[in-house]
């Protein structure tokens, strides 16, 4: 591995949904699933995918189907999702990334919404896992995104400040935890799950990975 020199940040950290792997379509699946199957109404794909990598399962589904139907609709939703896992895939250059960062000395951390359980499902599929420094999951802080919470337990765990790390994510929730956590915030327009319009908060967007490494 080479020694770090100057680089614009030494610590980055990742989103998984919509960033790093290409999961919109077995996240909007299994909602459609849940959905239909606990309160036997259709939802429309804007409203199921709206809030996703954001306040997390259980304040979505809590939206969708009230305080008495929460607890069937995450279940349903993790039984229909988790085995979906296996045929998940990297978008396209992002291994190239993460693999180059790596290479030259940076701290990467992974913090996603999905509980950390969850994210070792994907990390199964797609065989990453070793890259990242630290890995942090929704279910790792009491407050979830837009609150920045899960990413200063990042940078606690990896002994990094805000002021030397950047967060890499598809989500207007992902944008907001950057802002409000003292991170730079660099959006990715490939994600599939939020119109790209969503990311006005971010300080930069990227369109390719290739441009995603080049910012960074």
């Amino acid at each position: 591995m080479a020694t770090i020199g100057r680089v614009r940040f030494p610590v980055v950290l990742f989103d998984l949904d919509g960033t790093v792997v290409d999961s919109g379509g077995i996240i909007l699946a299994s909602m459609r699933h849940a959905t239909r199957t606990v309160l036997g109404r259709e939802i429309s794909d804007e409203a199921l995918m709206a809030a996703v990598g954001g306040p997390g399962l259980e304040a979505q589904m809590l939206e969708f189907g009230g305080a008495e139907n929460v607890e069937a609709l995450v279940t349903t939703y993790r039984a229909h999702n988790e085995p979906l896992h296996d045929s998940l895939e990297l978008f396209a250059g992002m291994d190239d990334v993460l693999i180059a960062l790596k290479d030259e000395g940076r701290k990467l951390g992974l913090v996603s919404a999905k509980r950390r359980s969850t994210v070792e499902l994907a990390f199964a599929a797609t065989e990453i896992g070793h890259l990242f420094d630290v890995v942090v999951g929704g279910d790792e802080a009491a407050r979830q995104k837009p609150a920045p919470d899960t990413l200063l337990v990042a940078l606690e765990r990896l002994g990094e400040s805000p002021a030397d790390a950047v967060y890499v994510g598809d989500s207007p929730f992902d944008m907001a935890a950057a802002r409000a956590g003292g991170l730079y915030g660099i959006g990715v327009a490939w994600g599939g799950v939020h119109d790209r319009s969503l990311l006005a908060e971010a300080d930069e967007i990227v369109e390719t990975p290739k441009e995603l490494l080049a910012a960074l």
